[in-house]
């Protein structure tokens, strides 16, 4: 096979492994972002009709909307490490991480906003986040997709905790 050839097909597997490694990503992130329970016998309620149950924040309209503005980075810090993570570029995606959702953007988030205002077990929940960000941000050196996915779910899986149980007070 000429060489020119062989880069050719080196380049098209390389670009399959990378869309596989982001669909596998994507499906992590929608199966994080979705709640699978068994089918019972009965009717199961609709999650949708049935009323809200996450705990209100009560934070002043100022910090509300400073917690928002906290929330909508690190979701869109999940979509950069996913674009890194399926562009390969593993430096990124651990910088972001560690600078985004790790301790360090928790103590700066604090800083901002009205830490007396939210409930110890909301601490716990956003130490863990950040816990599993510095985790996950330990493990990108190794390259290696079977040690970060499995980590970047327990990130995605603490996000969710934290969103199923807490909401921000409306009209803050």
């Amino acid at each position: 096979m000429p060489l020119t050839s062989r880069s050719r097909y080196d380049r098209c597997r390389q670009a399959g492994y990378r869309a596989a490694a982001l669909g596998g990503l994507c499906a992590l992130v929608l199966a994080a972002c979705t709640e699978v329970t068994p089918q019972a016998e009965t009717q199961q309620p609709d999650p949708i009709l049935t009323s809200d149950t996450r705990q209100p924040i009560p934070l002043s309209p100022a910090a509300g909307k400073e917690h928002r503005a906290v929330m909508l980075q690190h979701l869109e810090t999940v979509q950069v490490i996913v674009h890194a993570l399926a562009d390969e570029d593993y430096e990124l995606a651990r910088g972001m991480t560690e600078s985004h959702l790790g301790f360090f953007m928790h103590r700066q988030a604090m800083a901002r906003q009205e830490p007396e205002n939210f409930p110890p077990p909301y601490h716990d929940l956003a130490m863990a986040h950040h816990q599993a960000a510095e985790e996950l941000a330990a493990v990108m050196p190794t390259k290696d997709l079977k040690q970060i996915l499995p980590k970047f779910d327990n990130l995605l899986k603490a996000c969710v905790a934290c969103h199923l149980e807490y909401k921000v007070k409306a009209g803050s």
